[in-house]
């Protein structure tokens, strides 16, 4: 099976889903978008490989006010086999009051389990704005 172009779009659309605090913060939406399995190495170079763990420790992320959204862009999709794409793109977190904006550069796998769509493994890597 291939990997159609609307596929492309709901995998894109899940992925914005993980940026999101009200479902970082629901353990069944999260539960739901990361893989039996999955294993994240963090943008501050933690390595979470306890999915269950991690779905917790999102759960109780509390932000005082709410955040301007997180933008994405430079999107690129690579099917890695017909049941698997990485997701390769850019995350900004806007300036706010004395922080500064933060880049990211962002890598997912996605693999259709079951007939839906599942991330298996996630890396950031803070950047430069320019780079």
């Amino acid at each position: 099976m291939n990997v159609s172009q609307s596929e492309f779009e709901e995998i894109r659309r899940l992925e914005e889903k993980l940026h999101l605090p009200e479902i970082r913060r629901s353990s069944e939406a999260t539960e739901n978008l990361l893989a039996e399995g999955f294993v994240e190495f963090g943008s501050s170079g933690t390595i979470y490989a306890d999915r269950n763990e991690l779905i917790i420790r999102l759960a109780a992320e509390r932000t005082e006010a709410p955040s301007p959204p997180i933008a994405a862009r430079d999107y690129a999709f690579r099917p890695i086999s017909p049941d698997a794409v990485l997701v390769t793109y850019r995350s900004i977190r806007p300036a706010t009051g004395d922080r500064a904006a933060r880049h990211v550069l962002r890598s997912s796998i996605w693999q259709r389990i079951d007939g839906r769509w599942q991330m298996i493994f996630h890396q950031g890597t803070p950047t430069a704005a320019d780079s």
